[in-house]
C-alpha cells in the first residue's frame, strides 16, 4: 500500500544564505522556483508569501523563505500554510539557526543542516531508478562511516527520496527510516542499516 508522506517541504540550517539559495535553485531547476529573501522577514513579506502560496499550479512550484531573522508574528501567520499547503506547493525555509524559527514552525518541516546537502550531492544516486548494483556499490563506497556520519546519509537519503526524487514512499520505507535511526543508536552495523534501506527501493522496481 502507497502512502503520500506529509511532510511537503523543509528547513534548511545554512550561514550562507545567498549561496544556500543558488544551490537550491540549480538542484531544482526543473520546476518554477519562487524566492523571498530579506534581512528580516516580517508579516508583509509573510503576506506575500501567502498570495504566491495560493496562485494554482498544475506542477510543483517551490518557495523559498529564507532571512537572517524572523519575526514571530511572521512565522504565526504562514502556521497553517506550513501546516496543509495548497497543492503543488512545497516550502523550503533557510535560516542561519534553529533559534531563529518557533517551536511550532520547527514540528512541522523535517530540518537539515548545511553539511547534509554536501551529503545528498555525494549520494549520485536516483532512488527511482535504483538497481541492485548501485546497492552494492553504496553499501562498498560508505562501509566505513562512522555512526553519526550514517545518521547524516540516512537524512540525506530521506531528503533525496522525497524532495529530489518526489517519490510516494511506501509504509514499509517510512518504518524503514524511523528503524534506521534506532538501529544506529544500538550500534548494528551501518552496512546492513544502508542496505535495508536502499534495498526497499530497489525491491519496489522487481
Amino acid at each position: 500500500m502507497q502512502v503520500h508522506n506529509p511532510m511537503r517541504g523543509h528547513i534548511v540550517i545554512s550561514n550562507v544564505i545567498e549561496e544556500e539559495i543558488e544551490r537550491l535553485v540549480n538542484q531544482l531547476a526543473s520546476f518554477r522556483v519562487v524566492v523571498f529573501f530579506e534581512e528580516n522577514f516580517k508579516i508583509e513579506h509573510a503576506k506575500l508569501v501567502a498570495q504566491e502560496a495560493y496562485i494554482s499550479e498544475s506542477a510543483t512550484k517551490y518557495i523559498i523563505i529564507a532571512a537572517v531573522e524572523l519575526t514571530s508574528v511572521a512565522q504565526n501567520s504562514l502556521l497553517k500554510l506550513l501546516e496543509e499547503p495548497p497543492k503543488n506547493i512545497e516550502f523550503i525555509i533557510i535560516s542561519p539557526t534553529k533559534s531563529n524559527l518557533l517551536p511550532t514552525v520547527r514540528s512541522r518541516l523535517p530540518i537539515y543542516k548545511q553539511k547534509h546537502s554536501h551529503i545528498v550531492e555525494d549520494l549520485n544516486i536516483n532512488l527511482s531508478r535504483l538497481d541492485y548494483k548501485e546497492v552494492f556499490d553504496f553499501l562498498k563506497k560508505h562501509s566505513r562511516v562512522s555512526k553519526n556520519e550514517a545518521k547524516l546519509y540516512v537524512e540525506a537519503l530521506f531528503f533525496r527520496a522525497t524532495v529530489i526524487d518526489k517519490l510516494i514512499l511506501s509504509q514499509r520505507q517510512l518504518d524503514n527510516f524511523d528503524l534506521a535511526y534506532r538501529l544506529l543508536d544500538l550500534n548494528a552495523r551501518v552496512q546492513s542499516v544502508f542496505a535495508m534501506l536502499l534495498m526497499s527501493f530497489a525491491g519496489e522496481r522487481s
